[in-house]
């Protein structure tokens, strides 16, 4: 069985592409198949997220061990995606940020004689570089410290 994954770039302008790739294949492959078909080296730091309908950042899947949990770069995708999880977000090269938008589009059978992981269809062109990201707050998270009771603090607890 194949999957056909639409991977989207997450900037104004439409750049996607789709893959084609083997259930059995894992994470690590698919993420060698993204950075390929947008024009990526692969060998920058890289992970996906799981994600939902709204397209929020989910649990992490590590590509690598940081001795934090659970490497995911050897999982099968057919561990991954499943009836409930269709949707992941990808960021390759952490100082960039290139964040990408995954989704499982639909199933099919290998072609015989094919070859996977394969790019089937690709539209935009990648940007010369990485699309600022704006990281900030929503303001009603925000409590300044006037606001904040810091008399249940004693100066000990700030050295």
């Amino acid at each position: 069985m194949i999957y056909r994954i639409r991977v989207i770039l997450d900037i104004e302008e439409d750049v996607f592409r789709d893959i084609e790739i083997q259930a059995h294949a894992t994470l690590d492959d698919l993420h060698l198949a993204i950075a390929q078909a947008f024009g990526f080296g692969g060998q920058e730091m890289a992970a996906f997220y799981l994600s939902n309908d709204q397209w929020e950042q989910g649990e992490e899947l590590p590509l690598m061990d940081i001795g934090e949990g659970k490497n995911y770069a050897e999982s099968p995708l057919e561990e991954i995606f499943g009836a409930d999880q269709h949707k992941l977000l990808y960021v390759y090269d952490f100082l960039l940020m290139w964040t990408f938008f995954v989704e499982l589009m639909e199933l099919g059978e290998e072609a015989a004689g094919g070859s996977y992981p394969q790019l089937i269809f690709g539209q935009g062109d990648v940007p010369e570089e990485a699309p600022e990201k704006n990281f900030s707050a929503d303001a009603s998270d925000e409590t300044s410290l006037e606001e904040e009771d810091l008399s249940d603090w004693e100066e000990d607890d700030f050295y």
